[in-house]
């Protein structure tokens, strides 16, 4: 790596330039060089190149976030805030100034610039004189608040609540009609979100060999679009299991609507307390996993075991990424842990396998359907943009901006393999099962 050369303007200069010229000082030792973006700050100064992305710092409070959280975490609260923003202006936005920021992380190889102590000091003064030192500010009313030990029954409940329980209709302005929340299945990147889910659904009843009359068991069921379709296009008898209150409701209502009480239960009930055994012809499970935690997921796969009969088939859909099993951030960085799915964890798709395996289960096909979901989330992306005067209306302006966010960050991870998505299809061993030698899903 080329040596970062870390020079410090003197006092004289930094007095009398503006916040982003002295801004731009400061952090150049922790960014390998020169601002690689336009910063405005809140005195209207302005430093960097020009035709980068614009970053707006609004207030001090920003800075002080980034001192107190260092990296994603400040960044993250002092943009859903307001306190930073990254407005779109000459072909820049949200999505391509992440990208930016990615590129240089890298071509600069930040993990390698070690601060000098000068540096530092230098850093914290310059703080100082712009008013950032001083207590944390609050966190944003939007950040997640769980309390308990990690992964009882309270806890998982008011961890789920958080994100899912925003409201039916939030939900409704943002997925399609069938309102699946997991990854679909593109045959194209021009296939429309509604057709992919549908291709989806289909993909995992005909996966799971589902025909007339087959006992199925839809762990975290989420608002139905599994249970709904296997029972209405396949001939199963549903049940699904959610902690969801709202998701519970909007099911029901779906169930009366189209008359289907007599092959679809949907019970307000943790995975950990679904009671059958040996009594499902078929167990699905669609990115749910990842929210049950690494010490649990043993007892989630032997609830997924027990319920399915020998010879049974089980689908479990689930994101992986690479490293994050034993990291510090296991459910996916900061942000994500912070504000969308606390406690939840992913790990590389193998570790999930063996996992799968080591619980009794004989894993038959893995389907990797990473570059699926940047067509999903693109499809998400668009319903968001189309709906934002009556999401805000619904939610307010800060969770509007955490889901942009969420989005934006979410499409990238998946689009430069940060991320991916598969689905593991296994056979309870103890009984003939029916799934053909030869599979042309």
């Amino acid at each position: 790596m080329t040596p970062v050369t870390r020079t410090t303007p003197s006092d004289t200069t930094l007095t009398s330039a503006g916040v982003a010229d002295r801004l731009a000082a400061a952090v150049r030792p922790f960014i390998g060089g020169d601002l690689p973006v336009r910063l405005q700050a809140w005195d209207g100064s302005v430093a960097g190149p020009a035709g980068a992305p614009l970053v707006v710092l609004r207030s001090p409070d920003a800075l002080r976030r980034l001192l107190w959280h260092p990296g994603e975490l400040g960044a993250a609260q002092a943009y859903v805030t307001g306190e930073l923003d990254v407005p779109e202006q000459d072909g820049w936005d949200l999505g391509s100034a992440l990208t930016h920021a990615f590129e240089v992380g890298a071509e600069r190889g930040l993990s390698g610039v070690r601060l000098s102590p000068r540096a530092l000091v230098d850093a914290v003064r310059t703080a100082a004189g712009l008013g950032a030192l001083g207590r944390p500010p609050a966190p944003p009313a939007s950040q997640a608040q769980v309390k308990g030990r990690l992964h009882s029954l309270a806890r998982d409940r008011s961890s789920i609540s958080h994100h899912y329980d925003l409201s039916n209709e939030f939900y409704s302005l943002v997925l399609e009609p069938q309102m699946a929340y997991s990854c679909g299945y593109h045959a194209s990147p021009d296939v429309s979100l509604e057709e992919a889910q549908r291709a989806k659904l289909d993909l995992v009843c005909t996966k799971l060999g589902l025909e007339q009359g087959d006992r199925m068991l839809d762990v975290g069921c989420g608002w139905g679009s599994l249970s709904l379709h296997a029972a209405e296009h396949f001939g199963a008898r549903v049940t699904g299991v959610t902690i969801s209150a709202e998701q519970k409701a909007f099911i029901d209502a779906r169930i009366a609507e189209r008359g289907l009480q007599d092959r679809v239960e949907i019970r307000l009930q943790d995975y950990r307390e679904v009671p059958e055994r040996d009594h499902f012809d078929a167990v699905g499970s669609l990115e749910m996993g990842e929210h049950v935690g690494a010490r649990n997921y043993p007892t989630y796969v032997e609830v997924l075991r027990r319920s399915v009969r020998p010879g049974g088939r089980v689908l479990v859909q689930q994101m992986s990424r690479q490293g994050a099993g034993g990291g510090k951030h296991p459910g996916g960085g900061p942000f994500i842990e912070s504000f969308i799915a606390p406690d939840m964890t992913m790990r590389p798709v193998g570790e999930t396998v063996g996992l799968i395996e080591a619980g009794g289960l004989e894993v038959r096909d893995v389907h990797a359907m990473r570059e699926h979901y940047v067509h999903t989330v693109a499809g998400w992306m668009a319903n968001f943009e189309a709906n934002l005067p009556r999401l805000r209306e619904l939610v307010g302006e800060e969770v509007v901006r955490v889901w942009r966010l969420y989005l934006v960050g979410g499409a990238l991870a998946f689009r430069d393999g940060r991320m991916g998505v598969d689905q593991v299809l296994a056979v309870r061993p103890g009984g003939p099962h029916t799934l053909p030698a030869v599979r042309a899903w």
